[in-house]
């Protein structure tokens, strides 16, 4: 059966919606295309490390958790797609993307705002518990909720235990770090200058006179 596609949708450079016959169905359906260059593990850059760090800050999300995440999720890579349909740096499904107002998931920003909207979602409902919070992002709530924790899938398990790998070191280089330094304070510099001697004398009306040489 031929297949027909629609022009495609461009999302990102990397990244496009395409319309195709499925095979199977005879109907039509809309998938991902993805530039197998972008398919490499993304990295890290100061640039990018300066937007998340702003936006878990924003939402009041511990930056090495957000790091830890991502690194769990993607590696960094913004145009990473899962075999579950999950999208973008922070690996939104699009129903979850739809939920925390992205639009378009290959969005760095974008994404990163949705996924740490979601991780503020997260540890309010479960009141802080990290453990609850990292299963239920892979896995949903309903499924930690059922379980009264974290589910027994062995990709949900591996993946809480990959987070928690990546936040231990995260915390421990962020306690490395240097502090920045601290602001300089302007010292008034003390005058060179010795100051001028005073002469008191008193008149011939009885008062006290101050003068200087």
């Amino acid at each position: 059966m031929p297949v027909f596609a629609a022009s495609p949708e461009v999302l990102t450079p990397h990244v496009k919606s395409v319309v195709r016959t499925d095979a199977r169905t005879g109907k039509l359906v809309r998938t991902i295309a993805l530039d197998p260059a972008a398919a490499a593990p993304g990295k890290s850059t100061p640039a990018l490390k300066t937007m998340i760090d702003r936006i878990a800050g924003e939402q009041g999300v511990e930056i090495p958790l957000v790091h830890s995440v991502i690194r769990a999720e993607s590696n960094y890579n913004p145009f990473a797609i899962s075999p579950k349909g999950a999208q973008g740096i922070m690996q939104l499904i699009p129903s979850t993307a739809k939920r925390f107002g992205v639009a378009n998931a290959f969005d760095t920003e974008e994404n990163i705002a949705g996924g740490v909207k979601y991780l503020r979602f997260l540890l309010d409902y479960y009141e802080g518990d990290y453990t609850k919070t990292v299963a239920a992002y892979n896995a949903g709530e309903a499924a930690v909720d059922k379980y009264g924790g974290v589910p027994p899938f062995p990709e949900t398990r591996n993946y809480v235990l990959k987070v928690g790998k990546n936040l231990k070191t995260a915390r421990e280089q962020e306690a490395k770090a240097p502090a920045p330094p601290a602001a300089a304070v302007p010292v008034k510099k003390a005058s060179s200058e010795t100051p001028a001697p005073i002469h008191a004398s008193v008149g011939s009306d009885g008062r006290v006179y101050y003068r200087t040489p």
